[in-house]
């Protein structure tokens, strides 16, 4: 009998829990379609139905948890006007990670456990760029929102600073996820984000008193 999109779209979400949930555990190298299709009483072929290889798994796995992600931002914080504003949104992201076992999972994985050969990362590059992508968009046009309010001295390149934020955003998490600092994660957030802002501030002030 012939399954409904409904029922397919179920199984295919089984099968992409059941795939993060065993390259959590045992890493991507080890893990196999047969695990992944055991765990959830299925067949290898089934499992093959739906991706044709583990990269595929991976850029599904990546685009599902970029767009929960983005949902749930975008919902707590869907403008971006100030300085105090940013560092919201960067919590909330860290919220959306540390609250939930099966996105902390995905967050630790890619992090701390993915082996990125260059095999895959060819493989899955537009799917990763996308999502980067709209991220680095996202905070260059705050950015620039707040450059023309004057909140940011005009002489700033937005283009640079939005990459400085966003290195140290992915810094702090590597550092987090990986057990390598004990600093509270909100803590590092807030002063990172607060020293940056608060030299902007002071370069914006002298230069208006020149």
């Amino acid at each position: 009998m012939r399954k409904t999109k409904e029922e397919a779209e179920v199984t295919r979400q089984a099968i992409l829990q059941s795939a993060m949930d065993t390259f959590y555990e045992k890493g991507y190298s080890k893990t196999t379609f047969d695990e992944i299709a055991k765990r959830i009483n299925l067949t290898k072929g089934a499992v093959y139905w739906h991706f044709r290889n583990k990269p595929d798994l991976i850029a599904a796995i990546i685009n599902d948890y970029f767009e929960k992600q983005r949902a749930y931002i975008e919902e707590r914080q869907p403008v971006i006007q100030s300085f105090d504003d940013i560092i919201s949104y960067f919590l909330h992201h860290i919220h959306f990670m540390l609250n939930n076992e099966n996105n902390y999972k995905v967050g630790f994985f890619l992090i701390c456990q993915m082996e990125w050969s260059e095999a895959i990362i060819t493989k899955i590059k537009p799917q990763v760029a996308k999502n980067k992508q709209y991220w680095f968009m996202k905070m260059q046009e705050s950015l620039l929102c707040l450059q023309k309010s004057g909140e940011i001295d005009k002489n700033v390149d937005v283009n640079i600073l939005s990459h400085i934020i966003i290195s140290s955003w992915s810094g702090i998490m590597d550092g987090v996820l990986s057990k390598r600092c004990d600093i509270d994660v909100e803590v590092m957030i807030k002063e990172s984000l607060n020293l940056i802002f608060n030299g902007l501030k002071m370069e914006r002030i002298e230069n208006a008193s020149k």
